[in-house]
Order: C-alpha cells, then structure tokens, then sequence
C-alpha cells in the first residue's frame, strides 16, 4: 500500500515546535509571552542574539559582532591600562577621542535599532497582561542603559575632554626633540583676579623631565631675582650683561625677572611683537617667551615649552581632583593682607590654615600657595613646590578617569600652553613613570643652591648650571681597581 504525503497541516506543528522563537505558535498567549521575555533578555544581554533567533539574521550578525568587537576592545583597554599605562596613555590625543567619540555614537545608534526592532519582533498585541508592560519596561530600561549610557559617555565625557585639548594644546608650535634627555617646560603662574594694570608671574619653576625614565626635577626661581642673564635671541642682544631695570615717570620696571612683563609687553607701543613676532602665532606671548630665554640661561638648558596656570582658578583643579594632602609646618593667614603696617594678622584674617596635616580643598590650597604676610617671599616659593607636587600625586590616572569631566573643564579655564597636542601622549606616558619615583628639587635661593637672588654674580650662575647638570644627570660611581 502507497503512503499519501502527509497534509500541510501535519507539518506545521513540528517546525513551529522546532523553533519556537522565529515561528512561534502566535494563538498561544503563554507562547508569546514566554517568546517575548526570551526576546527582550537577550536584546539586553548580548544585542543582536534576538535578530538572530526571530529576525532578521543579518542585522543579527552585525550587532553580535559590534557587541564582541566591543568587550574585545574594553578588555584589551583595561590589561593595556593595567599592564602598559605608558602605552594606554600614548592614546591620548584628540584625533584618537574623535574615533571613540563617533564609535560610542555609532554603538548608541545600533543599540537603538536593534531594540525597536526587538519590540517589533515581540508582538505584543499576543503577549497576556501584566507581561506586556513588563516586557517592554525591560527593553526600554535596557536601551537607557546601553544607548543612553554611550551617549553620555560620547557627548558629556569625550566631547568636553576633546574640545579641552584643542583649546589648550590647539595654538602652538612645532615639537622638538628632548634637549640633552628631558624635555624641560616652564611652568609659570600669576594671578589676573588682582585688578593688575599686567599680570606679572608670582611663581617661575622649570619642570625637567627625563625623556626615558620620566625623572622629574623641579627648579624655582625666585620672582625678584635680580639681573638674570638670557639664553641667545633679542633679549640678550638687548641686556648682554644680564637684564637690567629701567626708571621711567610712565612706564618703568626693575630688574627682577618677574618684571619681564613690563619691559617686553607693557611698556612696549606693541605690546612686545617686534621683539617676540612669533610669539602669537604659537600660543606664546612675548613675556613668556622673554621668561624662557631668562630660565634658559640662568640655568643652561634648553626650554621650548610652558605652561602657565592661572591663580584666580587654581582652586577649581585642586577640587577637580578631590582635594590635596599638605604637611603645613606653621599657621598661615587666609586673607588679603593688612589695611596698615604693623595691624596683627588676628584683626584682618579671613581664617588660618593650622599647622600639621592637612587635607586641603581648592579654596584652602590657593591661600596655601598665596599668604605671605607672616613668611617669607622664599617659604612661599616653597609651598607653591609642595602643592606641585601634591597634585602631581593626586592626579592618578584612577583619580583623573573616576574625575575626568571636571579636570578637563577646570584645565580649560586655567591652563594655557604651547606644547604641541602631538606631543601630549608622550608626555602622559612619562607623567606615569614620574609617579614611581620621587621629585627632585632645586629652589635658587641661599638655603637651596646657595645663592644671594638679590645680588647674584657670574660666579653664581655658572654654579647654578653645574648644579642644575649635576642634579640632572648625576655621575655614576666608578668601579675601584681591583674590586
């Protein structure tokens, strides 16, 4: 006897219990509802797995591999982050923050649709009551999370960092090599909050770092010192026998280096673009490239570089990474001084800094770095080296990342420099050796390099290079003979 072919009806049931999540049975309301949270979890779990199971396969397949191409990508940042931070940190720069700005955007946009059309594949006009809401509720919750969060993180976290490195390091000029092993940069700091007809620098330091170990060492320079001698350019050409001050009833300076701003820019009927025309172009001006050429030849090395910080924001860095620790060895003001000569810091002072350890916010460290109406202009200086260095050490990279979006918008406001952007992820890189290991010091002063900064001779400078070459590449002890 011949076997008719089964019916079309007698096939159905099989294949639709075969694969129940592309061919459900839709007139059963616990098979669509079970269908439907099945969808739904694995949207969530691993975007595109639903596309693949009851949609369509290609949409499936790209949203599977963006999802595996992403943890990929997240596990390898953390071990590099982990295991090479020098290499992590070599990233750093804006064309790289550009990409992952439109790729997290891109992956906001593929999430999106992967789950609309989730919800599409659903149907739940089939799915019973209450799961209808809950299912859906899920879904969205997911893509809040998924989309939303990459959103964030592209528009309110890479956006704003981006565009902080583009005004910082966007005007500057070309990037030169390490001179002798370090790249040195000045590191310069003033105050325009002081209703000043110019802003003349209250901290100069020159910040060497090794261009292999990322060493660093740290030189002040006093503010009043006098008659400073000027690596080779138009300062030197004008002040051979070092700079020297000038008495004028309306535009006179004297000669310490912090007045660099008067001779050069204030006092000049163009503001100092004859002596410095390049300084504009390259995120410069000529007062600071005037300050250059004076650390450059106080201390005999090369210096292509600045930074300069603003005082009036300081505050807002020092609160953008939580605060520093400060061992104060003595009670300090808070306060703009007195009204009068001899008036007791306990009539005019807005509040002291106690001595011993502190843990101090932005506020409490710019007067820190500020008061000095009970010490000295050179215990200043010395403060103004311990909070460098505190931030150096606050500012982890778990610290900087965990408060990205605030240090980026507090360097924006307060740092200016002409270091290249090209250069910013070697310099990152080095900033993490520099963490191993301790900073070295040098204040050019009696008690620091014994010198007089009031009367400084050509003795005095060329002890100071010494120094500064001794302390920069130290000697190596010889082996005895015959050990």
């Amino acid at each position: 006897m011949t076997l008719a072919p089964p019916r079309s009806g007698t096939r159905a049931a099989p294949l639709i219990e075969s694969q129940p999540l592309r061919r459900p049975d839709a007139s059963s309301p616990e098979v669509m509802t079970r269908r439907a949270w099945w969808l739904v979890a694995l949207n969530l779990l691993i975007p595109g797995s639903a596309q693949i199971l009851a949609g369509s396969r290609r949409l499936g397949r790209v949203g599977i591999v963006a999802t595996l191409v992403m943890w990929a990508l997240v596990v390898l940042a953390v071990v590099t982050a982990l295991m090479r931070p020098t290499l992590f940190y070599s990233l750093a720069n804006g064309a790289t923050l550009l990409v992952l700005q439109v790729v997290l955007l891109a992956y906001a946009a593929l999430w999106a649709v992967l789950t609309i059309d989730t919800l599409r594949l659903v149907r739940f006009v089939s799915v019973e009551g209450w799961s209808r809401a809950g299912a859906a509720i899920l879904a969205i919750v997911g893509l809040v999370l998924s989309s939303g969060g990459a959103l964030y993180a592209a528009q309110s976290l890479i956006g704003p960092a981006r565009e902080a490195l583009a005004a910082i390091f966007g005007n500057s000029g070309p990037s030169v090599p390490p001179s002798d092993g370090y790249y040195n940069i000045l590191l310069l700091g003033a105050d325009s909050g002081l209703g000043r007809d110019s802003m003349r620098f209250d901290s100069i330091s020159v910040v060497s770092v090794g261009a292999d170990t990322g060493a660093v060492t740290i030189t002040g320079i006093p503010r009043d010192l006098q008659n400073a001698p000027f690596a080779a350019g138009p300062m030197q050409e004008r002040y051979p026998q070092g700079f020297e001050g000038h008495v004028s009833q309306s535009c006179g300076w004297a000669a310490g280096v912090n007045q660099l701003t008067n001779a050069v820019e204030v006092c000049q009927s163009d503001r100092g673009a004859s002596i410095y025309p390049d300084a504009a172009g390259q995120g410069s001006s000529p007062a600071i490239e005037a300050t250059k050429d004076a650390a450059a030849g106080i201390l005999g090395i090369e210096i292509p570089y600045y930074v300069f910080v603003d005082m009036k924001g300081f505050a807002d860095i020092v609160d953008s990474l939580g605060g520093v620790d400060i061992t104060v060895t003595e009670r300090l003001p808070k306060g703009g001084g007195p009204t009068y000569d001899g008036q007791p810091a306990e009539d005019w002072a807005i509040g002291w800094i106690e001595a011993g350890q502190q843990h101090m916010d932005g506020d409490t460290a710019q007067w820190y770095a500020r008061s000095r109406y009970t010490t000295s202009d050179w215990d200043r200086m010395r403060r103004q080296r311990e909070l460098q260095q505190a931030i150096l050490a606050q500012a982890t990279p778990a610290n900087v990342l965990l408060r990205f979006q605030e240090v980026a918008g507090a360097g924006e406001d307060l740092v200016q420099t002409d270091i290249p952007e090209s250069l910013l992820p070697f310099l990152s890189g080095l900033a993490v050796k520099a963490k191993e290991q301790p900073v070295a010091t040098i204040e050019l002063t009696m008690d620091g390099a014994g010198i007089d900064p009031d009367q400084p001779s050509a003795d005095d400078w060329a002890h100071v290079r010494d120094l500064v070459q001794t302390t920069l590449h130290p000697p190596t002890a010889t082996p005895a003979a015959g050990g």
